[in-house]
């Protein structure tokens, strides 16, 4: 036990979870990777492993942990583990995701049970799996990577919609639950093109539409700053909220230097 803050962060072999991985150890806080990712390739460069070793050059502790969020035995072992290791949970991101754009006809079942399963049940398992911990220690913070309620979204990707506006009635429906035992429950998404191997992969845009996540970490960070019965309950935009914390040059995370990438509606993207 370090005394240190403990996040979980799922999904953190790499992109987003990867940069709020390192972007919390260098804040101080301990860190637990949990991703199913235990060798690197050219296509999916990063693992648990290498990112374990980013976190401890930064001083902090790392516990990286195969983790394959459609199990909820491994989620619970992962819970488990991280109490034997450091004593507390102080953060869930729920950040791993499966990314699905097809109209309904073109959504086999194996793919719709996918993204349920990766997205909104994961989450869900994941926050039972760590909630007696938060509850134990008198306070916590989840954040669900999943965006505002918007039925623009819906049309072209059906699916993919119900699994990530599941995660944020989630976050509305726990963040009422759990106000009484000081655990802060909150979704964020992005409002442009955030680069990572799903923007990469999927050719989502170029990089002078895309912003680095570090935006996503500097949310993060921020929201962790704050007592959880201080903001808990909301659906927040990365630039909306970072503005509204006094942040007003967005510049430094652009992907190319000296570009503004467009604000982003559903509309402009694939799958409508």
């Amino acid at each position: 036990m370090t005394g240190r803050r403990v996040a979980i962060i799922t999904g953190a072999s790499r992109g987003i979870g990867r940069a709020c991985a390192l972007g919390l150890a260098r804040a101080g806080w301990d860190i637990v990777i949990a991703a199913k990712s235990t060798d690197t390739s050219a296509k999916l460069p990063g693992s648990i492993f290498t990112v374990a070793s980013e976190v401890e050059a930064l001083g902090a502790q790392a516990l990286p942990l195969q983790v394959d969020v459609r199990d909820d035995n491994q989620l619970e072992s992962m819970a488990r583990q991280t109490r034997q290791r450091f004593g507390r949970i102080d953060l869930l991101l729920n950040n791993a995701g499966a990314l699905f754009w097809q109209p309904l006809l073109d959504t086999p079942p194996k793919r719709f049970d996918l993204v349920m399963a990766v997205n909104v049940r994961a989450a869900f398992l994941a926050c039972r799996a760590v909630l007696p911990a938060m509850r134990a220690q008198g306070q916590g913070h989840i954040i669900n990577l999943s965006p505002p309620l918007d039925l623009a979204m819906v049309p072209g990707r059906i699916a993919y919609s119900i699994s990530k506006l599941g995660m944020t009635l989630l976050t509305h429906g726990l963040a009422a639950e759990e106000k009484k035992h000081n655990i802060a429950v909150n979704s964020l998404w992005p409002v442009t093109i955030i680069e990572s191997q799903a923007s990469i992969n999927h050719a989502l845009g170029t990089p002078a539409m895309w912003r680095k996540p570090e935006i996503l970490v500097e949310c993060v960070l921020r929201l962790v700053a704050k007592e959880p019965a201080a903001l808990t309950g909301q659906a927040l935009l990365d630039e909306d909220f970072l503005r509204a914390e006094g942040v007003t040059d967005f510049s430094v995370y652009a992907c190319v230097p000296g570009t503004n990438p467009p604000r982003l509606s559903w509309q402009m993207l694939p799958g409508t």
